[in-house]
Protein backbone atom coordinates (compact mmCIF):
# COMPACT_ATOMS: atom_id res chain seq x y z
CA UNK A 1 0.00 0.00 0.00
CA UNK A 2 1.18 3.67 -1.56
CA UNK A 3 0.82 6.51 0.93
CA UNK A 4 1.04 10.29 0.59
CA UNK A 5 -0.17 13.30 2.92
CA UNK A 6 -1.88 16.53 1.93
CA UNK A 7 -3.19 19.34 4.42
CA UNK A 8 -2.43 16.96 8.04
CA UNK A 9 -4.30 13.67 6.23
CA UNK A 10 -2.45 10.79 4.93
CA UNK A 11 -4.41 8.87 1.65
CA UNK A 12 -3.79 5.74 1.26
CA UNK A 13 -3.98 3.41 -2.75
CA UNK A 14 -3.46 0.31 -3.98
CA UNK A 15 -6.40 -1.98 -1.51
CA UNK A 16 -7.24 -4.56 -2.93
CA UNK A 17 -9.98 -5.32 -4.99
CA UNK A 18 -11.90 -8.09 -2.31
CA UNK A 19 -11.94 -5.25 -0.03
CA UNK A 20 -14.71 -3.62 -1.95
CA UNK A 21 -16.78 -7.81 -2.39
CA UNK A 22 -20.00 -6.39 -0.68
CA UNK A 23 -20.43 -10.21 0.97
CA UNK A 24 -17.07 -10.10 2.06
CA UNK A 25 -16.45 -6.63 3.59
CA UNK A 26 -15.53 -6.21 7.10
CA UNK A 27 -15.40 -3.09 9.70
CA UNK A 28 -11.45 -3.03 9.09
CA UNK A 29 -11.76 -3.61 5.32
CA UNK A 30 -14.60 -0.75 5.31
CA UNK A 31 -12.45 1.66 7.03
CA UNK A 32 -9.21 1.16 4.70
CA UNK A 33 -11.81 2.13 2.03
CA UNK A 34 -12.77 4.67 3.98
CA UNK A 35 -9.26 6.06 4.21
CA UNK A 36 -9.14 6.46 0.42
CA UNK A 37 -12.00 8.75 0.10
CA UNK A 38 -15.44 6.78 -0.31
CA UNK A 39 -18.51 7.98 2.02
CA UNK A 40 -19.56 6.48 5.06
CA UNK A 41 -22.56 5.89 4.17
CA UNK A 42 -21.61 3.60 0.91
CA UNK A 43 -19.63 1.45 2.63
CA UNK A 44 -21.87 0.42 5.17
CA UNK A 45 -24.72 0.41 2.65
CA UNK A 46 -22.33 -2.61 0.81
CA UNK A 47 -22.91 -4.74 3.82
CA UNK A 48 -24.35 -4.42 7.66
CA UNK A 49 -22.00 -2.84 9.79
CA UNK A 50 -21.90 -1.36 13.14
CA UNK A 51 -21.35 2.49 12.95
CA UNK A 52 -19.50 1.88 16.01
CA UNK A 53 -17.30 -1.54 14.63
CA UNK A 54 -16.87 1.23 11.24
CA UNK A 55 -15.08 4.11 13.63
CA UNK A 56 -13.54 1.87 15.89
CA UNK A 57 -11.64 0.02 12.76
CA UNK A 58 -10.96 3.13 11.09
CA UNK A 59 -9.00 4.50 13.85
CA UNK A 60 -7.05 1.57 13.70
CA UNK A 61 -6.61 1.06 10.20
CA UNK A 62 -5.57 4.84 10.16
CA UNK A 63 -2.82 4.54 12.63
CA UNK A 64 -1.69 0.97 12.13
CA UNK A 65 -0.87 2.25 8.00
CA UNK A 66 0.64 5.49 9.27
CA UNK A 67 3.36 3.63 11.00
CA UNK A 68 3.50 0.69 8.91
CA UNK A 69 3.07 1.66 5.55
CA UNK A 70 4.75 5.37 5.16
CA UNK A 71 7.82 3.97 7.09
CA UNK A 72 10.29 6.70 8.66
CA UNK A 73 9.95 7.53 12.36
CA UNK A 74 10.00 11.45 11.57
CA UNK A 75 7.77 13.47 14.10
CA UNK A 76 6.16 14.45 10.90
CA UNK A 77 5.15 10.70 10.13
CA UNK A 78 3.79 10.50 13.61
CA UNK A 79 1.87 13.78 13.75
CA UNK A 80 0.68 12.92 10.23
CA UNK A 81 -1.06 9.60 11.79
CA UNK A 82 -2.40 11.47 15.26
CA UNK A 83 -4.11 13.67 12.67
CA UNK A 84 -6.14 10.33 10.79
CA UNK A 85 -7.26 8.82 13.71
CA UNK A 86 -8.35 12.51 14.97
CA UNK A 87 -9.93 12.97 11.31
CA UNK A 88 -12.40 9.53 11.69
CA UNK A 89 -13.74 11.47 14.66
CA UNK A 90 -14.37 14.06 13.05
CA UNK A 91 -15.91 12.86 10.02
CA UNK A 92 -18.06 11.18 12.48
CA UNK A 93 -19.59 14.51 13.24
CA UNK A 94 -19.38 15.89 9.95
CA UNK A 95 -20.95 12.96 7.87
CA UNK A 96 -24.24 12.70 9.70
CA UNK A 97 -23.10 10.20 12.30
CA UNK A 98 -25.66 9.60 14.58
CA UNK A 99 -25.24 7.57 18.29
CA UNK A 100 -28.01 6.09 20.30
CA UNK A 101 -27.32 5.88 24.52
CA UNK A 102 -28.89 3.69 26.90
CA UNK A 103 -29.62 5.01 30.13
CA UNK A 104 -30.30 2.83 33.07
CA UNK A 105 -31.16 4.33 36.37
CA UNK A 106 -31.65 2.13 39.51
CA UNK A 107 -34.33 4.94 41.02
CA UNK A 108 -35.37 8.46 40.84
CA UNK A 109 -33.92 10.46 43.86
CA UNK A 110 -31.45 13.29 43.95
CA UNK A 111 -27.92 12.20 43.68
CA UNK A 112 -28.92 9.96 40.86
CA UNK A 113 -30.98 12.22 39.11
CA UNK A 114 -28.24 15.07 39.11
CA UNK A 115 -25.71 11.94 38.10
CA UNK A 116 -27.97 11.37 34.92
CA UNK A 117 -28.62 15.12 34.10
CA UNK A 118 -24.54 15.38 33.61
CA UNK A 119 -23.80 12.88 31.76
CA UNK A 120 -26.59 14.34 29.32
CA UNK A 121 -25.72 17.89 29.12
CA UNK A 122 -21.84 16.73 29.13
CA UNK A 123 -22.79 14.75 25.64
CA UNK A 124 -24.69 16.82 23.91
CA UNK A 125 -22.47 19.44 24.37
CA UNK A 126 -19.60 17.39 23.22
CA UNK A 127 -22.18 15.54 19.97
CA UNK A 128 -24.68 17.54 19.89
CA UNK A 129 -27.91 16.17 18.07
CA UNK A 130 -25.96 13.59 17.11
CA UNK A 131 -26.78 11.20 19.94
CA UNK A 132 -30.04 10.21 21.00
CA UNK A 133 -30.68 9.23 24.83
CA UNK A 134 -33.05 5.92 25.68
CA UNK A 135 -33.18 6.69 29.20
CA UNK A 136 -35.33 4.17 31.32
CA UNK A 137 -35.47 4.11 35.35
CA UNK A 138 -35.73 0.93 37.14
CA UNK A 139 -37.72 1.96 40.28
CA UNK A 140 -35.73 0.08 42.94
CA UNK A 141 -35.77 -2.88 41.40
CA UNK A 142 -32.64 -5.03 39.94
CA UNK A 143 -34.51 -7.61 37.68
CA UNK A 144 -36.04 -4.20 36.01
CA UNK A 145 -32.50 -3.77 35.53
CA UNK A 146 -31.94 -6.80 34.03
CA UNK A 147 -35.05 -6.01 31.32
CA UNK A 148 -34.08 -2.34 30.87
CA UNK A 149 -30.08 -3.61 29.58
CA UNK A 150 -31.35 -6.24 27.64
CA UNK A 151 -33.64 -3.95 25.91
CA UNK A 152 -30.49 -1.89 25.03
CA UNK A 153 -28.84 -4.52 23.92
CA UNK A 154 -31.74 -5.62 21.44
CA UNK A 155 -31.81 -2.26 20.07
CA UNK A 156 -28.03 -2.41 19.52
CA UNK A 157 -27.50 0.93 21.51
CA UNK A 158 -24.09 2.44 20.59
CA UNK A 159 -23.23 3.06 24.73
CA UNK A 160 -24.57 1.94 28.04
CA UNK A 161 -25.40 3.93 30.84
CA UNK A 162 -25.70 2.02 33.80
CA UNK A 163 -26.61 4.50 37.05
CA UNK A 164 -25.95 3.29 40.21
CA UNK A 165 -24.75 -0.74 41.18
CA UNK A 166 -27.43 -2.35 40.07
CA UNK A 167 -28.23 -0.99 36.92
CA UNK A 168 -23.92 -1.73 36.46
CA UNK A 169 -24.15 -5.53 37.61
CA UNK A 170 -27.28 -5.75 34.76
CA UNK A 171 -24.74 -4.21 32.30
CA UNK A 172 -22.40 -6.83 33.23
CA UNK A 173 -23.98 -9.78 32.49
CA UNK A 174 -26.01 -8.35 29.75
CA UNK A 175 -23.16 -7.68 27.01
CA UNK A 176 -19.48 -7.48 26.60
CA UNK A 177 -19.33 -5.83 23.41
CA UNK A 178 -21.16 -2.35 24.17
CA UNK A 179 -19.38 -0.11 26.14
CA UNK A 180 -20.51 0.58 29.68
CA UNK A 181 -19.78 3.34 31.82
CA UNK A 182 -21.12 2.92 35.48
CA UNK A 183 -22.07 6.15 37.45
CA UNK A 184 -22.58 6.65 40.95
CA UNK A 185 -21.06 3.54 41.88
CA UNK A 186 -18.87 3.29 45.29
CA UNK A 187 -16.43 0.48 44.38
CA UNK A 188 -15.90 -1.22 40.92
CA UNK A 189 -14.13 -3.91 42.62
CA UNK A 190 -17.22 -5.01 44.90
CA UNK A 191 -20.09 -4.34 42.48
CA UNK A 192 -17.97 -6.07 39.37
CA UNK A 193 -16.62 -9.18 41.82
CA UNK A 194 -12.95 -7.93 40.93
CA UNK A 195 -10.40 -8.92 43.58
CA UNK A 196 -7.52 -7.12 44.15
CA UNK A 197 -8.76 -3.99 41.50
CA UNK A 198 -6.46 -1.45 40.89
CA UNK A 199 -8.60 1.04 38.92
CA UNK A 200 -8.90 -0.31 35.40
CA UNK A 201 -12.12 -3.17 34.71
CA UNK A 202 -10.27 -3.66 31.15
CA UNK A 203 -13.17 -5.02 29.26
CA UNK A 204 -15.82 -3.49 28.06
CA UNK A 205 -16.73 -1.36 31.25
CA UNK A 206 -15.50 2.04 32.96
CA UNK A 207 -17.25 4.60 34.26
CA UNK A 208 -16.99 6.61 37.42
CA UNK A 209 -17.28 6.27 41.38
CA UNK A 210 -18.84 8.45 43.77
CA UNK A 211 -16.70 7.16 46.48
CA UNK A 212 -16.02 9.63 49.35
CA UNK A 213 -13.18 8.89 51.72
CA UNK A 214 -15.01 6.76 54.34
CA UNK A 215 -12.14 7.36 57.21
CA UNK A 216 -13.42 11.00 56.35
CA UNK A 217 -16.48 10.03 56.63
CA UNK A 218 -16.28 8.73 60.19
CA UNK A 219 -14.09 11.70 60.77
CA UNK A 220 -17.47 13.63 60.79
CA UNK A 221 -19.12 11.74 63.77
CA UNK A 222 -15.79 12.07 65.97
CA UNK A 223 -15.79 16.13 65.00
CA UNK A 224 -19.63 16.31 65.81
CA UNK A 225 -20.21 13.62 68.34
CA UNK A 226 -17.15 13.24 70.29
CA UNK A 227 -19.13 12.13 73.15
CA UNK A 228 -21.41 9.47 71.79
CA UNK A 229 -20.72 5.72 72.54
CA UNK A 230 -22.80 3.85 69.72
CA UNK A 231 -23.29 4.08 66.22
CA UNK A 232 -26.13 2.61 63.80
CA UNK A 233 -25.27 1.56 60.35
CA UNK A 234 -28.44 1.58 58.57
CA UNK A 235 -27.76 0.73 55.23
CA UNK A 236 -30.05 -2.20 52.34
CA UNK A 237 -28.48 -5.43 52.39
CA UNK A 238 -29.10 -5.77 48.60
CA UNK A 239 -26.52 -2.81 47.73
CA UNK A 240 -23.20 -4.71 47.89
CA UNK A 241 -21.48 -1.56 47.87
CA UNK A 242 -23.43 -0.39 51.05
CA UNK A 243 -22.28 -3.68 52.72
CA UNK A 244 -19.25 -2.65 51.73
CA UNK A 245 -19.13 1.66 52.76
CA UNK A 246 -20.71 0.09 56.58
CA UNK A 247 -17.99 -2.52 57.11
CA UNK A 248 -15.01 0.40 56.20
CA UNK A 249 -17.01 2.82 58.26
CA UNK A 250 -17.53 0.30 61.27
CA UNK A 251 -13.23 -0.80 61.55
CA UNK A 252 -12.60 3.27 61.11
CA UNK A 253 -15.38 3.99 63.80
CA UNK A 254 -13.91 1.36 66.38
CA UNK A 255 -10.30 2.34 65.85
CA UNK A 256 -11.90 5.66 66.97
CA UNK A 257 -13.65 4.18 70.24
CA UNK A 258 -17.14 3.59 69.31
CA UNK A 259 -19.40 0.68 69.37
CA UNK A 260 -21.33 -0.23 66.09
CA UNK A 261 -23.79 -2.54 65.30
CA UNK A 262 -24.93 -3.29 61.96
CA UNK A 263 -29.26 -2.79 60.92
CA UNK A 264 -29.54 -4.26 58.07
CA UNK A 265 -33.10 -3.62 56.15
CA UNK A 266 -33.97 -5.89 52.66
CA UNK A 267 -36.19 -3.33 50.91
CA UNK A 268 -38.40 -0.19 51.68
CA UNK A 269 -40.95 -2.75 53.22
CA UNK A 270 -38.67 -3.37 56.32
CA UNK A 271 -36.62 0.25 56.41
CA UNK A 272 -38.81 1.98 58.72
CA UNK A 273 -38.61 -1.25 61.18
CA UNK A 274 -34.96 -1.54 61.26
CA UNK A 275 -34.38 2.11 61.38
CA UNK A 276 -36.59 2.65 64.58
CA UNK A 277 -34.95 -0.43 65.97
CA UNK A 278 -31.38 1.30 65.16
CA UNK A 279 -32.78 4.76 66.54
CA UNK A 280 -33.68 2.99 69.69
CA UNK A 281 -30.43 1.57 70.55
CA UNK A 282 -27.94 4.13 68.92
CA UNK A 283 -26.85 7.78 69.34
CA UNK A 284 -25.72 8.48 66.18
CA UNK A 285 -26.85 6.60 63.04
CA UNK A 286 -24.48 6.66 59.61
CA UNK A 287 -26.35 6.05 56.41
CA UNK A 288 -24.21 5.20 53.19
CA UNK A 289 -24.71 6.47 49.55
CA UNK A 290 -27.55 4.04 49.65
CA UNK A 291 -29.94 4.46 46.66
CA UNK A 292 -32.96 2.57 48.90
CA UNK A 293 -32.56 5.23 51.90
CA UNK A 294 -31.82 8.00 49.27
CA UNK A 295 -35.18 6.97 47.76
CA UNK A 296 -37.21 7.27 51.59
CA UNK A 297 -35.14 9.55 53.69
CA UNK A 298 -39.25 10.80 54.94
CA UNK A 299 -39.33 7.57 56.33
CA UNK A 300 -35.79 7.77 58.02
CA UNK A 301 -36.41 11.47 59.27
CA UNK A 302 -39.76 10.82 60.36
CA UNK A 303 -38.19 7.96 63.22
CA UNK A 304 -34.72 9.47 63.84
CA UNK A 305 -35.42 13.47 64.07
CA UNK A 306 -38.54 13.10 66.49
CA UNK A 307 -36.40 11.02 68.73
CA UNK A 308 -33.40 13.32 68.47
CA UNK A 309 -30.73 10.91 66.95
CA UNK A 310 -28.76 12.30 64.09
CA UNK A 311 -27.94 10.69 60.99
CA UNK A 312 -24.41 11.11 59.52
CA UNK A 313 -25.07 10.69 55.67
CA UNK A 314 -22.66 9.19 52.69
CA UNK A 315 -23.66 12.10 49.97
CA UNK A 316 -25.70 14.91 50.06
CA UNK A 317 -29.11 14.05 48.71
CA UNK A 318 -29.80 11.66 51.79
CA UNK A 319 -28.45 14.64 54.05
CA UNK A 320 -31.02 16.89 52.63
CA UNK A 321 -34.44 14.23 53.58
CA UNK A 322 -32.86 12.82 57.00
CA UNK A 323 -28.88 14.09 57.33
CA UNK A 324 -27.42 16.45 59.83
CA UNK A 325 -24.07 16.69 57.96
CA UNK A 326 -21.94 14.41 54.88
CA UNK A 327 -18.64 14.82 53.29
CA UNK A 328 -20.22 14.65 49.58
CA UNK A 329 -19.35 15.38 46.29
CA UNK A 330 -21.19 17.05 43.01
CA UNK A 331 -23.31 14.43 41.66
CA UNK A 332 -23.92 16.16 38.89
CA UNK A 333 -20.23 16.80 38.42
CA UNK A 334 -19.64 13.59 38.48
CA UNK A 335 -22.29 12.98 35.66
CA UNK A 336 -20.49 15.46 33.46
CA UNK A 337 -17.00 13.37 34.09
CA UNK A 338 -18.91 10.25 32.72
CA UNK A 339 -20.52 12.15 29.81
CA UNK A 340 -16.53 13.16 28.65
CA UNK A 341 -16.01 9.69 28.76
CA UNK A 342 -18.82 8.55 26.58
CA UNK A 343 -18.00 11.41 24.14
CA UNK A 344 -14.21 10.08 23.64
CA UNK A 345 -15.61 6.28 22.99
CA UNK A 346 -18.02 7.00 20.80
CA UNK A 347 -16.05 9.14 18.55
CA UNK A 348 -13.69 6.80 18.75
CA UNK A 349 -10.39 8.69 20.47
CA UNK A 350 -10.49 6.08 23.50
CA UNK A 351 -11.09 2.44 24.18
CA UNK A 352 -13.25 1.86 27.06
CA UNK A 353 -10.86 -1.04 28.16
CA UNK A 354 -8.13 1.38 28.14
CA UNK A 355 -9.93 4.09 30.26
CA UNK A 356 -9.99 3.84 34.07
CA UNK A 357 -12.32 4.21 36.74
CA UNK A 358 -12.50 7.97 37.58
CA UNK A 359 -12.73 9.66 40.52
CA UNK A 360 -14.88 12.95 42.31
CA UNK A 361 -11.85 15.37 42.77
CA UNK A 362 -13.14 17.51 45.25
CA UNK A 363 -15.16 16.72 48.80
CA UNK A 364 -17.08 19.17 50.95
CA UNK A 365 -18.35 19.18 54.13
CA UNK A 366 -22.39 19.89 54.29
CA UNK A 367 -24.81 20.02 57.23
CA UNK A 368 -28.09 20.68 57.03
CA UNK A 369 -29.28 23.69 58.76
CA UNK A 370 -32.75 22.81 59.45
CA UNK A 371 -31.96 19.44 61.06
CA UNK A 372 -28.66 20.89 62.89
CA UNK A 373 -31.26 23.39 64.53
CA UNK A 374 -34.27 21.47 65.43
CA UNK A 375 -31.74 18.68 67.22
CA UNK A 376 -30.00 21.72 68.57
CA UNK A 377 -26.48 20.61 67.55
CA UNK A 378 -23.51 23.43 66.97
CA UNK A 379 -22.02 22.95 63.22
CA UNK A 380 -18.22 23.95 63.02
CA UNK A 381 -17.48 26.90 60.55
CA UNK A 382 -15.59 24.82 57.88
CA UNK A 383 -18.84 22.83 57.35
CA UNK A 384 -21.25 24.09 54.34
CA UNK A 385 -24.67 24.70 54.61
CA UNK A 386 -27.14 22.88 52.52
CA UNK A 387 -29.41 25.16 50.28
CA UNK A 388 -31.25 22.94 47.95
Amino acid sequence: MDCFASDSVIYFTSVKRTLFDPLTISARSAASCWLQGLEIEEIINMRKITRRSFLTAAAACGAAAALSACGGSSSASSAAASSTVASASVAAASNGEKFTVGICQLVQHVALDAATQGFKDALTEQLGDAVTFEEKNAQGDSNTCTTIINGFVSDNVDLILANATPALQAAQAGTNTIPVLGTSVTEYGVALGIDDFDGLVGTNISGTSDLAPLDEQAGIIKELFPDAKTVGLLYCSAEPNSQYQVDTVKASLEELGYTCEYYAFSDSNDLATVCQSAADASDVIYVPTDNTVANNTEIVNNICQPAGVPVVAGEEGIMSGCGVATLSISYYDLGVATGKMAAKILTGESKVEEMPIEYAPEFTKEYNPTIAEALGITIPDDYVAYEG
